[in-house]
């Protein structure tokens, strides 16, 4: 099974591999651009505007966000993008933004892949 590793962007040192991304819709705050040059900028596959804004209001409903961002993956082109990186079995690392290392998109993402990869390899 490939590897997906979550690191948050503001984390010191920030270890950045060949495979990193970062997922987040908006750039984060106090970022040079020069830091993350070795960075794919994947916004595409974070969560819409109105699904962030609608859980930045509701930091309590973990549950609800989660489905609805995982229903909105489903949907979502740049997903064949990672996908694609962990059929040949690389360690991609995914860079966040979020304060909680516990409750953010990256989690569901990294979800989101680990089951689409597991569905596949059990079609075949």
């Amino acid at each position: 099974m490939p590897n997906i590793l979550l690191e948050r962007v503001y984390q010191k040192p920030l270890s950045i591999s060949q495979n990193s991304y970062l997922i987040d819709r908006l750039w984060p705050r106090g970022i040079a651009k020069a830091k993350l040059a070795d960075v794919i900028w994947l916004k595409e596959i974070a969560p819409s505007n109105e699904l962030r804004k609608w859980y930045h209001e509701h930091l309590d409903q973990w549950n609800s966000f989660y489905q609805q961002y995982q229903h909105e993956l489903e949907n979502n082109q740049a997903v064949a993008i990672l996908s694609q990186q962990l059929t040949g079995n690389q360690v991609i690392t995914l860079l966040y933004g979020s304060k909680d290392p516990q409750h953010n998109h990256a989690i569901v993402l990294r979800d989101f892949l680990y089951n689409k990869l597991k569905h596949n390899n059990s079609a075949s």
